[in-house]
Protein backbone atom coordinates (compact mmCIF):
# COMPACT_ATOMS: atom_id res chain seq x y z
CA UNK A 1 0.00 0.00 0.00
CA UNK A 2 2.97 2.72 1.18
CA UNK A 3 4.55 2.62 -2.08
CA UNK A 4 1.41 2.67 -4.62
CA UNK A 5 0.16 5.68 -1.88
CA UNK A 6 3.20 7.52 -2.36
CA UNK A 7 3.52 7.18 -5.96
CA UNK A 8 0.05 8.88 -6.55
CA UNK A 9 1.13 11.88 -4.31
CA UNK A 10 4.07 12.06 -6.41
CA UNK A 11 2.70 11.61 -9.56
CA UNK A 12 -0.37 14.63 -8.42
CA UNK A 13 2.15 16.74 -6.59
CA UNK A 14 4.38 16.42 -9.54
CA UNK A 15 1.40 17.41 -12.37
CA UNK A 16 0.06 20.63 -9.84
CA UNK A 17 3.82 21.41 -9.66
CA UNK A 18 3.86 21.57 -13.57
CA UNK A 19 1.35 23.53 -13.72
CA UNK A 20 2.44 26.05 -11.46
CA UNK A 21 5.94 25.86 -13.24
CA UNK A 22 6.72 23.75 -16.61
CA UNK A 23 4.13 25.44 -18.78
CA UNK A 24 4.11 28.01 -21.45
CA UNK A 25 2.57 30.58 -18.80
CA UNK A 26 4.95 29.93 -16.10
CA UNK A 27 7.96 30.56 -18.42
CA UNK A 28 6.62 33.84 -19.35
CA UNK A 29 6.42 34.61 -15.57
CA UNK A 30 10.06 33.57 -14.61
CA UNK A 31 11.72 35.11 -17.44
CA UNK A 32 10.77 38.44 -16.61
CA UNK A 33 13.36 37.29 -13.69
CA UNK A 34 15.65 37.01 -16.96
CA UNK A 35 18.94 39.09 -17.00
CA UNK A 36 18.65 40.20 -21.21
CA UNK A 37 22.48 40.54 -21.35
CA UNK A 38 23.31 37.18 -20.02
CA UNK A 39 22.66 36.06 -23.88
CA UNK A 40 23.87 38.68 -25.47
CA UNK A 41 27.03 37.18 -26.04
CA UNK A 42 29.19 36.28 -28.89
CA UNK A 43 30.44 32.83 -28.97
CA UNK A 44 32.62 33.31 -31.76
CA UNK A 45 35.68 30.84 -32.13
CA UNK A 46 33.46 28.34 -29.80
CA UNK A 47 32.34 25.05 -30.75
CA UNK A 48 29.39 22.92 -30.07
CA UNK A 49 28.00 19.46 -30.08
CA UNK A 50 24.37 19.21 -29.94
CA UNK A 51 22.68 15.62 -30.14
CA UNK A 52 19.13 15.42 -31.38
CA UNK A 53 19.84 18.69 -33.22
CA UNK A 54 17.33 18.47 -36.27
CA UNK A 55 14.33 19.24 -34.55
CA UNK A 56 12.40 20.17 -31.02
CA UNK A 57 14.35 21.40 -28.13
CA UNK A 58 17.78 20.80 -29.77
CA UNK A 59 17.52 22.68 -33.36
CA UNK A 60 16.04 25.49 -31.33
CA UNK A 61 19.30 25.26 -29.32
CA UNK A 62 21.65 25.00 -31.93
CA UNK A 63 19.95 27.96 -34.00
CA UNK A 64 20.26 29.79 -30.72
CA UNK A 65 24.25 29.12 -30.96
CA UNK A 66 24.91 29.90 -34.44
CA UNK A 67 22.89 33.13 -34.37
CA UNK A 68 26.27 33.95 -31.63
CA UNK A 69 28.46 32.74 -34.03
CA UNK A 70 29.68 29.42 -32.38
CA UNK A 71 30.47 26.67 -34.34
CA UNK A 72 27.76 23.88 -34.35
CA UNK A 73 28.40 19.82 -34.19
CA UNK A 74 24.86 18.82 -35.13
CA UNK A 75 25.01 15.07 -33.96
CA UNK A 76 21.57 13.52 -36.02
CA UNK A 77 20.11 9.99 -36.60
CA UNK A 78 18.31 11.15 -40.04
CA UNK A 79 20.18 12.35 -42.99
CA UNK A 80 17.76 13.77 -44.65
CA UNK A 81 16.26 15.67 -41.12
CA UNK A 82 19.83 16.95 -40.32
CA UNK A 83 20.56 18.78 -43.49
CA UNK A 84 16.94 20.15 -44.00
CA UNK A 85 17.75 21.40 -40.32
CA UNK A 86 20.99 22.60 -41.26
CA UNK A 87 20.00 24.70 -44.48
CA UNK A 88 16.99 26.35 -42.47
CA UNK A 89 19.88 27.60 -39.65
CA UNK A 90 22.23 28.14 -41.74
CA UNK A 91 19.79 30.34 -43.68
CA UNK A 92 18.23 31.91 -40.90
CA UNK A 93 21.49 33.20 -38.69
CA UNK A 94 23.76 33.27 -42.13
CA UNK A 95 26.54 30.84 -39.91
CA UNK A 96 27.81 28.35 -42.23
CA UNK A 97 30.69 26.83 -39.37
CA UNK A 98 27.50 24.44 -38.99
CA UNK A 99 28.50 20.86 -39.59
CA UNK A 100 26.05 17.49 -39.52
CA UNK A 101 27.29 14.42 -38.21
CA UNK A 102 25.10 10.96 -38.79
CA UNK A 103 24.96 9.01 -35.57
CA UNK A 104 22.14 6.72 -34.06
CA UNK A 105 22.94 6.68 -30.19
CA UNK A 106 21.15 3.74 -29.59
CA UNK A 107 23.92 2.00 -31.08
CA UNK A 108 26.79 1.34 -28.80
CA UNK A 109 29.72 0.44 -30.43
CA UNK A 110 28.57 3.33 -33.14
CA UNK A 111 29.03 6.48 -30.04
CA UNK A 112 32.75 5.14 -29.21
CA UNK A 113 33.29 5.03 -32.85
CA UNK A 114 31.75 8.31 -33.44
CA UNK A 115 33.54 9.82 -30.45
CA UNK A 116 36.92 8.67 -31.09
CA UNK A 117 37.31 9.72 -34.60
CA UNK A 118 35.31 13.24 -33.90
CA UNK A 119 38.31 13.39 -31.18
CA UNK A 120 41.02 12.90 -34.30
CA UNK A 121 39.14 15.10 -36.59
CA UNK A 122 38.63 18.62 -34.28
CA UNK A 123 40.82 20.36 -31.80
CA UNK A 124 38.67 21.53 -29.79
CA UNK A 125 34.91 20.96 -28.18
CA UNK A 126 33.84 23.63 -25.78
CA UNK A 127 30.26 22.48 -24.87
CA UNK A 128 28.57 19.52 -25.38
CA UNK A 129 24.77 19.11 -25.19
CA UNK A 130 23.16 15.57 -24.73
CA UNK A 131 19.99 16.75 -25.74
CA UNK A 132 18.82 13.46 -27.91
CA UNK A 133 16.44 10.98 -26.07
CA UNK A 134 13.73 8.08 -26.88
CA UNK A 135 10.35 7.15 -26.08
CA UNK A 136 9.92 3.61 -26.89
CA UNK A 137 6.17 2.29 -26.96
CA UNK A 138 7.11 -1.35 -26.28
CA UNK A 139 10.89 -2.81 -25.38
CA UNK A 140 13.14 -3.10 -28.09
CA UNK A 141 17.07 -3.93 -27.88
CA UNK A 142 19.95 -3.09 -29.67
CA UNK A 143 22.12 -4.80 -31.87
CA UNK A 144 24.54 -5.51 -28.27
CA UNK A 145 21.35 -6.80 -27.04
CA UNK A 146 20.84 -3.71 -24.64
CA UNK A 147 17.25 -1.98 -24.44
CA UNK A 148 17.04 1.08 -26.91
CA UNK A 149 15.99 3.48 -25.11
CA UNK A 150 18.33 2.55 -22.05
CA UNK A 151 21.40 2.68 -24.83
CA UNK A 152 20.11 5.81 -26.56
CA UNK A 153 19.18 7.72 -23.05
CA UNK A 154 21.55 6.91 -20.67
CA UNK A 155 24.40 4.72 -21.95
CA UNK A 156 25.06 6.24 -25.07
CA UNK A 157 25.23 10.12 -22.87
CA UNK A 158 27.68 8.44 -20.51
CA UNK A 159 29.70 6.68 -23.48
CA UNK A 160 29.65 10.18 -25.59
CA UNK A 161 30.82 12.50 -22.53
CA UNK A 162 33.26 10.06 -21.18
CA UNK A 163 34.57 9.89 -24.24
CA UNK A 164 35.01 13.44 -25.03
CA UNK A 165 36.00 14.83 -21.85
CA UNK A 166 39.56 14.80 -22.59
CA UNK A 167 39.25 17.24 -25.85
CA UNK A 168 36.10 19.14 -23.69
CA UNK A 169 39.36 19.40 -20.57
CA UNK A 170 41.64 20.76 -23.33
CA UNK A 171 39.29 24.08 -24.34
CA UNK A 172 38.71 26.76 -22.94
CA UNK A 173 35.78 26.77 -20.61
CA UNK A 174 34.32 23.57 -20.75
CA UNK A 175 30.60 23.16 -20.30
CA UNK A 176 28.73 19.47 -20.61
CA UNK A 177 24.93 20.74 -20.48
CA UNK A 178 22.06 17.20 -20.10
CA UNK A 179 18.49 17.87 -21.20
CA UNK A 180 16.70 15.84 -18.73
CA UNK A 181 12.76 16.52 -17.99
CA UNK A 182 10.84 16.77 -15.14
CA UNK A 183 9.30 13.75 -15.27
CA UNK A 184 11.79 12.70 -13.18
CA UNK A 185 11.23 13.96 -9.75
CA UNK A 186 8.48 11.44 -9.89
CA UNK A 187 11.29 8.38 -9.92
CA UNK A 188 13.25 7.00 -7.39
CA UNK A 189 16.93 5.79 -8.87
CA UNK A 190 16.86 1.85 -9.68
CA UNK A 191 19.32 0.48 -10.86
CA UNK A 192 18.39 -3.55 -10.54
CA UNK A 193 16.78 -3.34 -13.89
CA UNK A 194 18.20 -1.05 -16.16
CA UNK A 195 17.18 -3.14 -19.19
CA UNK A 196 14.16 -3.06 -18.52
CA UNK A 197 13.50 -7.13 -18.59
CA UNK A 198 11.13 -7.12 -15.62
CA UNK A 199 7.83 -6.10 -15.21
CA UNK A 200 5.25 -4.35 -17.42
CA UNK A 201 7.18 -2.08 -19.95
CA UNK A 202 5.72 1.14 -19.90
CA UNK A 203 7.73 3.73 -21.99
CA UNK A 204 6.90 7.05 -20.31
CA UNK A 205 7.88 5.51 -17.19
CA UNK A 206 11.09 3.88 -18.21
CA UNK A 207 12.10 7.40 -19.85
CA UNK A 208 11.21 8.94 -16.48
CA UNK A 209 13.59 6.82 -14.95
CA UNK A 210 16.35 7.27 -17.64
CA UNK A 211 15.63 11.20 -17.03
CA UNK A 212 16.46 10.35 -13.34
CA UNK A 213 19.57 8.47 -14.09
CA UNK A 214 21.06 11.08 -16.01
CA UNK A 215 20.35 13.39 -12.83
CA UNK A 216 22.88 10.97 -10.65
CA UNK A 217 25.39 10.55 -13.50
CA UNK A 218 25.92 14.49 -14.12
CA UNK A 219 26.08 14.79 -9.85
CA UNK A 220 28.73 11.62 -10.35
CA UNK A 221 30.80 13.17 -13.08
CA UNK A 222 30.66 16.90 -11.73
CA UNK A 223 32.81 15.60 -8.68
CA UNK A 224 35.27 13.37 -10.73
CA UNK A 225 35.79 16.23 -13.29
CA UNK A 226 36.55 19.03 -11.49
CA UNK A 227 37.58 21.32 -14.82
CA UNK A 228 34.61 20.99 -16.44
CA UNK A 229 31.32 22.68 -15.79
CA UNK A 230 28.14 20.14 -15.36
CA UNK A 231 24.83 20.74 -15.42
CA UNK A 232 21.13 19.09 -16.39
CA UNK A 233 18.31 20.71 -16.82
CA UNK A 234 14.26 20.72 -17.65
CA UNK A 235 13.11 22.09 -20.30
CA UNK A 236 9.53 22.51 -18.75
CA UNK A 237 6.46 20.99 -20.84
CA UNK A 238 7.48 21.70 -24.23
CA UNK A 239 5.71 20.76 -28.11
CA UNK A 240 7.98 18.67 -29.79
CA UNK A 241 7.71 15.83 -31.99
CA UNK A 242 9.21 13.92 -29.29
CA UNK A 243 5.91 15.04 -26.87
CA UNK A 244 3.37 14.45 -29.58
CA UNK A 245 4.72 11.11 -30.43
CA UNK A 246 5.89 9.30 -27.54
CA UNK A 247 2.88 11.23 -24.76
CA UNK A 248 -0.01 11.60 -27.39
CA UNK A 249 -2.22 12.03 -24.41
CA UNK A 250 -0.71 14.45 -22.97
CA UNK A 251 0.18 16.46 -25.84
CA UNK A 252 -3.85 16.42 -26.44
CA UNK A 253 -5.15 17.50 -23.16
CA UNK A 254 -2.27 20.22 -22.54
CA UNK A 255 -1.88 21.12 -25.93
CA UNK A 256 -2.46 25.17 -25.39
CA UNK A 257 -0.18 25.35 -22.39
CA UNK A 258 2.72 23.71 -23.90
CA UNK A 259 5.89 25.76 -24.53
CA UNK A 260 7.65 26.86 -27.73
CA UNK A 261 10.56 24.52 -28.34
CA UNK A 262 12.66 27.93 -27.75
CA UNK A 263 11.25 28.55 -24.92
CA UNK A 264 12.21 25.12 -23.85
CA UNK A 265 15.87 25.32 -25.44
CA UNK A 266 16.31 28.90 -23.01
CA UNK A 267 17.59 27.54 -20.14
CA UNK A 268 19.88 25.35 -21.66
CA UNK A 269 21.23 27.90 -24.15
CA UNK A 270 22.09 30.03 -20.90
CA UNK A 271 23.62 27.24 -19.51
CA UNK A 272 25.95 26.57 -22.67
CA UNK A 273 26.41 30.36 -22.95
CA UNK A 274 26.15 32.64 -20.37
CA UNK A 275 29.23 33.59 -18.62
CA UNK A 276 26.56 33.58 -14.85
CA UNK A 277 25.57 29.86 -15.66
CA UNK A 278 29.54 28.70 -15.02
CA UNK A 279 29.58 30.84 -11.70
CA UNK A 280 27.12 28.37 -10.15
CA UNK A 281 28.00 25.03 -8.73
CA UNK A 282 29.07 21.89 -11.52
CA UNK A 283 26.87 19.08 -11.11
CA UNK A 284 23.64 21.01 -10.75
CA UNK A 285 19.64 20.31 -11.86
CA UNK A 286 17.96 23.70 -13.50
CA UNK A 287 14.74 25.28 -14.69
CA UNK A 288 14.34 28.42 -15.98
CA UNK A 289 17.72 29.59 -15.14
CA UNK A 290 17.52 28.57 -11.84
CA UNK A 291 19.43 25.50 -9.74
CA UNK A 292 15.82 23.90 -8.18
CA UNK A 293 15.93 20.65 -5.92
CA UNK A 294 16.37 17.05 -7.70
CA UNK A 295 13.68 15.51 -5.66
CA UNK A 296 9.88 16.59 -4.59
CA UNK A 297 9.10 17.35 -0.94
CA UNK A 298 8.39 14.72 0.75
CA UNK A 299 8.31 11.82 -2.31
CA UNK A 300 11.12 9.68 -1.01
CA UNK A 301 13.26 9.34 -4.18
CA UNK A 302 16.47 10.08 -2.55
CA UNK A 303 18.84 7.23 -3.24
CA UNK A 304 22.22 6.49 -1.26
CA UNK A 305 25.35 7.93 -2.33
CA UNK A 306 26.53 3.70 -2.54
CA UNK A 307 23.77 3.63 -5.34
CA UNK A 308 24.40 6.53 -7.21
CA UNK A 309 28.33 5.27 -7.39
CA UNK A 310 27.51 2.01 -8.36
CA UNK A 311 25.32 3.56 -11.34
CA UNK A 312 28.32 4.45 -12.60
CA UNK A 313 30.41 1.36 -12.06
CA UNK A 314 27.51 -0.08 -14.00
CA UNK A 315 27.98 1.96 -16.86
CA UNK A 316 31.55 1.97 -16.98
CA UNK A 317 31.46 -1.62 -16.85
CA UNK A 318 29.24 -1.74 -19.77
CA UNK A 319 30.85 1.05 -21.96
CA UNK A 320 34.02 -0.73 -21.51
CA UNK A 321 32.61 -4.23 -22.95
CA UNK A 322 31.49 -2.73 -26.17
CA UNK A 323 34.72 -0.02 -27.10
CA UNK A 324 36.65 -1.06 -29.74
CA UNK A 325 39.77 -1.89 -29.24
Amino acid sequence: MGESCMSVYRNSAWFLKGLSEFTRNAFLSASKQFVEKDLEVSMAGRAFMITGANSGIGKATAMAIAKRGGTVHMVCRNKDKAEEARADIVKETGNKEVHVHILDLSETKKVWEFAEAFKRKYKALNVLINNAGSIMSQRDVNAEGLEKSFATNVLGVYILTKSLIPLLEKSADPRVITVSSGGMLVQKLRIGNLQSERGRYDGAMVYAQHKRQQVVMTEQLAKTHTSIHFSVMHPGWVDTPAVANGMPDFHRSMKDSLRTPEQGADTAVWLAVAEAAAKNPSGRFYHDRKMVPTHLPLAWTHSSALEEQKLLSLLEDLAKTFQPH
